[in-house]
């Protein structure tokens, strides 16, 4: 079974170009069904350079789909034998107005657009940048 991923390495993911924020804003928790955005938000935060794309995202769609963790090797398995949207799709990238940089490992932290190191993520040529994708068409 091909597997997929949604893995980046030395690269950083900037805002959409069509994002409003001017600093990251953190994404409004709701107790009963968090967002992926909160949900995202919390995991990447609390573990910077902890997780790659792939366990994000495979984490998120474990605790919206409430799968128990003893199902979690075969869950992902199947996740990922088909295509998943990465990142540069997340709410974070496009809404919130956060950066996310992944280092060599592929192990990612996010910043706020508004922070110096999201400035000298994008403003240096350190890492890959990439755009979040945009909101709207245009």
């Amino acid at each position: 079974m091909k597997v997929h991923t949604t893995n980046y390495y030395n690269a950083f993911i900037a805002i959409s170009e069509d994002c409003n924020e001017e600093e990251g804003k953190i994404p409004p928790m709701k107790e009963e069904a968090p967002s992926i955005a909160a949900l995202q938000f919390n995991l990447i935060q609390e573990n910077p350079y902890k997780y790659t794309s792939d366990d994000v995202v495979f984490q998120v769609y474990a605790q919206k789909n409430n799968i128990n963790k003893a199902d979690y090797v075969e869950a992902r398995e199947k996740l990922f034998s088909k295509g998943q949207p990465c990142l540069r799709a997340s709410p974070l990238t496009k809404k919130y107005g956060w950066g996310i940089h992944f280092n060599e490992e592929g192990k990612m932290a996010i910043y706020g657009c508004g922070s110096e190191e999201y400035k000298n993520f994008v403003s240096g040529d350190m890492v890959t940048i990439v755009k979040a994708m945009r909101n709207k068409k245009s």
